[in-house]
């Protein structure tokens, strides 16, 4: 069978596509944008009309990808673990309504936080939610799961979380997809029509349903194969390896002979037969998970009587971080390998904002009218390129919390008596959650100033388009309540520096909310546009 050398991302993306999906619902989020990108530009997707356009938000997108479900479609909705913290409202629900056509939920957790401010473990999410939870090993298990997560949805009437990490995600591997691939479903609205309408006495029942299936989940988790028990002659450690750190632990063993019994875990929830066989055989327990010590933590129990179990929580591995084959090695005693001296010419390279990049010239002006009149710490910052502004030689911003956290810090801190306030936001993170906040800070009048950095698209994520493409901003804003006479417009240029300072004197001089929006197209953007625009020329 031929094989593709695929990411984890692009296995998944082209599994769905085999599979029968009619729409594929996201936002950008690093590391699963390259999900729903593959899919975007897959030629094969565009002939069967999958639907693969970006949402605004995770939440849009969950309720999207729900939809389609009802309609009984299959469909796939991605995210990053911070973005599943944005959908859990539908997420969490759509435990409840269950699933018509089949629904797969991929969310891309980011231990060691790459790209992110945290790294939690959306596992727990899966298991605060009850419906099962898929965690790939290597990238042809990952295609491999995404045709049984939909089977496994449309049989068992649920939502399946499909759980991977960044290395998983942007590593590449051998992958063979299947010679057969699967047709759409029909139109097909869900037997009973109340299904998906959560009053309490339809819920309470379908609750009911949910707890019930639990026991069809466990079954499904013990015959479907991922979750596997290899026999070991050594039984003084038995070995739990969960998702990807199966994987580095094979890398310690080239001839793939594990001394140990070893429990391999990729669907959840983990069958207590298989756990109680591998600590029922040996003298103690090592678990590996990527993330939190989700298994471990069950296995030790509240009090911690009983054999030992070693991990993350004792400290045979660091509790943060994500794992890999060294790491593993050296918990199973391995010598750690001799780490080679980089050579002098590779330097660390702190990330920064691009040469040009139009948000350096909204900072200058910014620093420079509150070194003039105010004092330091009183610039709420959001999730973007933008953020980089809080390092030198900008040291621009005072906080970065969470998608949209900008405007609505700015208005707690001027309510607390911090003004003027100041929200730097981007467009794209504007659209996806800073709108309320706009709304709640119109509202209350607060003395907030609102910068809108609008460089025309999702920047950091790798250039999407933004859901405020087209000067769309200026409208929503003025839709909110935004005084016109308050909504400005600059070009954050060298040439019209002097002329946006006064702009941003006059706003933070008035006494309630302003918005002010720094228009000029990401750099990086601006350049790959006119490179395919010459190239058009010259075919």
């Amino acid at each position: 069978m031929e094989k593709h050398l695929l990411m984890g991302d692009e296995a998944i993306a082209q599994a769905a596509i085999d599979a029968g999906i009619s729409g594929v619902y996201a936002y950008p989020g690093t590391p699963s944008t390259e999900i729903t990108e593959y899919i975007q530009k897959s030629e094969e997707a565009k002939e069967k009309n999958i639907r693969s356009s970006w949402a605004t938000n995770e939440k849009t997108a969950m309720e999207g990808a729900l939809g389609m479900s009802y309609a009984g479609k299959r469909s796939m909705v991605c995210m990053k673990h911070v973005g599943l913290n944005v959908a859990a409202d539908a997420f969490v629900n759509s435990a409840i309504t269950g699933a018509n056509g089949g629904l797969v939920v991929v969310v891309a957790d980011d231990p060691s936080m790459h790209s992110s401010q945290n790294e939690q473990d959306s596992r727990f999410f899966g298991k605060f939610a009850m419906i099962p939870v898929l965690e790939p090993h290597h990238q042809q298990e990952a295609y491999d799961m995404v045709h049984y997560a939909f089977d496994l949805s449309e049989v068992l009437k649920t939502p399946v979380l499909l759980r991977i990490t960044t290395r998983l995600a942007h590593s590449r591997a051998g992958v063979a997809p299947r010679l057969i691939t699967r047709e759409q479903n029909e139109l097909r609205l869900p037997e009973k029509l109340t299904q998906f309408v959560l009053l309490p006495s339809i819920a309470r029942e379908n609750y009911k349903t949910l707890i019930h299936n639990q026991e069809h989940f466990k079954k499904a988790a013990l015959e479907s194969g991922y979750n596997s028990y290899l026999k070991g002659n050594d039984k003084s450690l038995g070995i739990i390896a969960t998702g990807i750190a199966y994987n580095y632990l094979q890398e310690n063993y080239p001839n793939q002979e594990i001394p140990y019994p070893v429990l391999k875990i990729g669907q959840y929830p983990v069958p207590n037969e298989m756990l109680q066989e591998i600590y029922d055989e040996c003298d103690e327990l090592i678990v590996f998970e990527e993330g939190y010590p989700l298994i471990e933590e069950a296995l030790r129990g509240s009090l911690n009587i009983g054999k030992n179990i070693k991990g993350r929580m004792d400290g045979t591995l660091a509790f943060d971080g994500e794992l890999n084959p060294v790491k593993v090695g050296k918990a199973l005693g391995f010598p750690e390998p001799e780490k080679r001296p980089l050579p002098d010419i590779v330097v660390p390279r702190p990330p920064a904002l691009c040469a040009g990049c139009p948000h350096i010239d909204s900072y200058k002006a910014i620093n420079e009218v509150i070194a003039k009149h105010y004092s330091k710490g009183r610039v709420f910052a959001d999730i973007g390129c933008y953020t980089l502004g809080a390092l030198p030689p900008y040291s621009a911003i005072n906080t970065c919390v969470d998608m949209g956290a900008s405007i609505t810090m700015a208005k707690g801190a001027a309510d607390a008596g911090l003004v003027p306030a100041i929200a730097v936001i981007g467009d794209s993170t504007f659209t996806h959650s800073g709108i309320t906040g706009l709304i709640d800070a119109v509202n209350d009048g607060s003395n907030v100033t609102v910068f809108i950095l609008d460089n025309d698209t999702t920047a950091m994520t790798g250039g999407q388009n933004s859901a405020a493409v087209g000067n769309r901003l200026e409208d929503i804003v003025r839709g909110v309540g935004v005084a016109e006479e308050h909504i400005r417009v600059i070009r954050p240029l060298k040439k019209f520096h002097e002329e946006n300072i006064q702009v941003i004197e006059e706003e933070l001089n008035y006494p309630g909310v302003s918005v002010i929006i720094p228009r000029r197209e990401c750099i990086v953007v601006l350049d790959q546009r006119m490179r395919r625009k010459f190239k058009d020329k010259t075919q």
